[in-house]
């Protein structure tokens, strides 16, 4: 579900930022005002084989052609927000090895943004951008804290803890994904990491997709068979739909799995508010399987915390859908500007 809202520029807030969301497929970009109010939007191929300045000269183009219509340059926006997806080094802005971008490797992207741009850029990691999304204007808006789940082809995830990103000693901060929900020596492998026992090994829509796979081949009878390959995530929930037990036992058990992490994510950090965003959410709020999947979470949940801290934790679908990591992207930006302003005052003073 897209939450993306425009409103005219002439009732918009300065000052203005850019927030950009680097995918495997494609770029979002969007400017926001001083609300979180998007006024400009493009959306553009990521041509990953082209290489990170290539890209970044296009987005660069991109927001030029999105603010001339509008009557402003490139020099009225206050500061850029930049989320990519895979392991960096957030205070240097370097792009360390991103899975989905091996020839943006090593690489110093936001610098080379602030260089085509010739504006400060803010950096985060794609799901905290997202996190930070929600927290600013989406499901978090009213929260001090939360963790976010992105579910999809891999297990992202945010922590904000006061307001602030955890990016962590080693820019890994809120890699939610990683933590172990199967100690066993046959536990399951990682998507991406390869590590045993991961909750994306059990809670991604890679995962999912794999295990129905191997029941159906061990005999399992199931509408999965029946439907158009491949098997997918929104396949299991296809069939879900239709009361296909293969279905919804396999859906339980990825809630189940998710209560698990959720449960250790909480115990570390207590904030009040858990978010399950990304494009696994099985229908979300909107379908009877999506509210089963949120149910079957908390209640695991509350099976394994204590009785205070599950009352006072909400679990909820995320409400920005895809537009979450643009919009958080600009939303550290501000938050940056904000920061340098009052520094910049401060040293007035």
């Amino acid at each position: 579900m897209m939450n993306r809202e425009f409103i005219p520029f002439g009732q918009c807030q300065p000052p203005f930022f850019i927030g950009v969301d680097v995918g495997g497929t494609s770029i979002k970009i969007g400017c926001i005002d001083n609300r979180g109010s998007t006024f400009a939007f493009d959306e553009i191929p990521t041509r990953e084989n082209e290489g990170p300045d290539a890209a970044m000269q296009r987005v660069t183009e991109a927001c030029r052609g999105m603010l001339r219509p509008l009557g402003l340059s490139l020099a009225q926006i206050a500061r850029v927000g930049l989320g990519t997806p895979g392991t960096m080094d957030v205070p240097k802005g370097m792009l360390i090895q991103p899975p989905n971008h091996p020839n943006w490797w090593n690489f110093p992207i936001r610098d080379c943004l602030s260089h085509w741009m010739q504006l400060p850029v803010s950096f985060a990691n794609d799901a905290n951008a997202a996190a930070y999304g929600e927290y600013w204007i989406g499901t978090g808006e009213k929260h001090a804290s939360l963790i976010m789940l992105t579910l999809g082809t891999g297990v992202g995830g945010g922590v904000i803890v006061d307001g602030q990103l955890v990016h962590g000693a080693s820019s890994a901060g809120g890699e939610c994904g990683h933590v172990i929900v199967d100690s066993s020596p046959q536990a399951r492998l990682c998507t991406w990491g390869g590590g045993r026992g991961h909750l994306e090994a059990y809670a991604s829509a890679s995962a999912v997709a794999a295990i129905a796979k191997e029941r159906i081949a061990a005999g399992a009878k199931s509408l999965l068979s029946e439907l158009p390959p491949p098997v997918t995530a929104k396949r299991v929930y296809e069939a879900a739909l239709q009361d296909d037990q293969v279905s919804l036992d396999l859906i339980d058990e990825t809630a189940f799995y998710l209560g698990i992490g959720v449960t250790s994510l909480v115990h570390a950090i207590d904030p009040g508010l858990v978010v399950l965003g990304g494009a696994m959410s099985f229908g979300g709020n909107s379908s009877p399987i999506g509210q089963r999947f949120l149910q079957k979470i908390c209640k695991t949940f509350r099976e394994l915390t204590f009785e205070n801290v599950f009352e006072g934790t909400t679990i909820a679908f995320a409400s920005l859908g895809g537009d979450a990591g643009y919009l958080g992207a600009a939303g550290i930006a501000r938050q940056d500007y904000q920061r340098f302003l009052a520094n910049s005052q401060g040293s007035a003073t």
